[in-house]
């Protein structure tokens, strides 16, 4: 292995084109003898010349050196701007959330709006997936994983981000729209609107169903909640629409009421891999997330 403290001193010489002026361009002190010795154990270690001597005060690199300094350049000249960046906690990169679909309009905006206002060189990569993308979690495709996921594998770190609660929605005009508490098995003759199969939105009407006792006839399958308002605003049916609003999912013509007796809740995390690298920018992600 090489001393980076060596490389450092075949660099400032490299620049300075000698090394008394490297020893004065160095970021802390350092005698000339020093500098001399750093680059002579490189050259050592090596077993090639990385420079050679074309006036009293000046050398000049060697094809070798030429080909070390265009490696070690680009380190040296950006480390200070990165130092800075750390100590002032503006992190710059890139950073890949997957998340739900019915997750993207409500809990991300204001959560990735809070990062990018402290870390304005962050760029953020918001992917929609229609299941949670734990395998592209798995594989480093995504470093982070927002979604509703049933049981947390041993591999996977999580947070609770927010909480779903799965509301029913009627059109304005049925006749128990007025109701405040409603029971499934009311609406049970009636057509019921699902999520299409595969999506998260789905396992949870399914679930909260099951929880009610409840089977209606499925008649309808869309895709988001929006679609599924706009068919239950038509009166093609009822639905349970899973929200992140305390009042349920807004509608101009749909009547909503909270899903009751028992009380269903589904936890929102935020997933990544317990094996992770150092990630500050994954740090900083969570440090701006929603607390439910």
């Amino acid at each position: 292995m090489i001393g980076l403290h060596r490389l450092e001193g075949f660099y400032w010489v490299a620049r300075t084109g000698g090394y008394a002026r490297a020893a004065r361009a160095f970021p802390y002190p350092i005698t000339q003898p020093a500098v001399h010795q750093q680059v002579k154990k490189l050259e050592g270690e090596l077993g090639v010349a990385l420079f050679e001597r074309i006036a009293k005060d000046r050398m000049a690199l060697t094809p070798a050196g030429e080909h070390l300094y265009g490696f070690v350049r680009p380190f040296f000249e950006k480390l200070p701007g990165l130092v800075r960046s750390l100590q002032d906690g503006d992190y710059g990169g890139e950073l890949t959330i997957r998340t739900a679909s019915m997750l993207l309009r409500r809990l991300m905006p204001p959560w990735i709006k809070r990062l990018v206002r402290k870390h304005p060189r962050l760029r953020v990569h918001l992917e929609e997936t229609l299941e949670p993308a734990l395998e592209e979690l798995r594989r480093g495709e995504a470093d982070l994983v927002v979604d509703h996921i049933p049981a947390i594998p041993p591999d996977v770190a999580s947070m609770r981000v927010a909480t779903v609660r799965p509301f029913i929605v009627l059109p304005r005009d049925h006749r128990l729209a007025s109701r405040k508490r409603l029971p499934l098995r009311d609406l049970e003759g009636d057509p019921f609107i699902a999520y299409t199969t595969g999506l998260i939105g789905r396992d949870l009407q399914m679930q909260a169903l099951a929880r009610q006792n409840a089977s209606p006839p499925q008649t309808l399958t869309a895709s988001t909640a929006d679609s599924i308002l706009g068919l239950v605003e038509s009166g093609l049916g009822w639905s349970l629409v899973p929200s992140l609003e305390e009042n349920g999912p807004r509608g101009k013509g749909v009547a909503v009421a909270p899903l009751t007796s028992p009380k269903v809740e589904f936890p929102i995390v935020a997933a990544w891999r317990k094996d992770t690298p150092e990630n500050p920018l994954l740090d900083a992600a969570l440090e701006s997330a929603p607390r439910p």
